[in-house]
């Protein structure tokens, strides 16, 4: 297992759609393993394979508190079957550091994906499941947290995101 780089926005890279999983080969359960492993150091609730700039429909959560034992869900080719609801959730993003959005989606979620032995479940799931689901979906979709708010926000994230980048450089 190792960490990976956790592509920050505005790379390119995170605007890329994941391409389906064909086969769950040994490399998918090695990208699985390397991304827990990154999310924990991270530490963060769900992360997506494009965000550590692998292409593929792969996603992981954990939304366990840190007083709980660990309940990491792995997703492959994951898509939502039914949505229903509404909510507002405060989100943040690991490839957006110290950012956190009030954001709308729905408040339940059935969700379809494979395991890491290529078998096929279906998961219900609500509140900050629901939210991490669809907040890890939609990356492999190419779609970021920041396209979920106004112009006067995504200007103030942009400023924000500069700001660290100059930090960092």
């Amino acid at each position: 297992m190792a960490i990976r780089t956790i592509l920050h926005y505005p790379d390119p890279r995170l605007r890329v759609k994941a391409e389906p999983v064909k086969t769950v080969t040994p490399e998918i359960a090695r990208l699985l393993d390397d991304m827990a492993e990154t999310m924990y150091a991270a530490p963060g609730v769900g992360l997506a394979a494009t965000q550590i700039g692998e292409n593929v429909r792969v996603f992981i959560v954990d939304i366990a508190s840190e007083d709980e034992p660990s309940n990491l869900l792995e997703f492959i080719n994951p898509e939502i079957a039914k949505r229903d609801g509404e909510q507002m959730w405060s989100e943040g993003c690991l490839s957006f550091p110290n950012v956190h959005e009030d954001i709308k989606r729905a408040a339940k979620v059935t969700v379809r994906a494979q395991k890491r032995d290529g078998s096929t479940f279906e998961l219900e799931a609500e509140g900050l499941l629901a939210v991490a689901i669809q907040h890890e979906l939609d990356h492999l979709d190419g779609v970021l947290m920041i396209d979920h708010v106004g112009m006067l926000k995504k200007r103030i994230i942009n400023r924000k995101m500069q700001k660290q980048r100059g930090a960092s450089a």
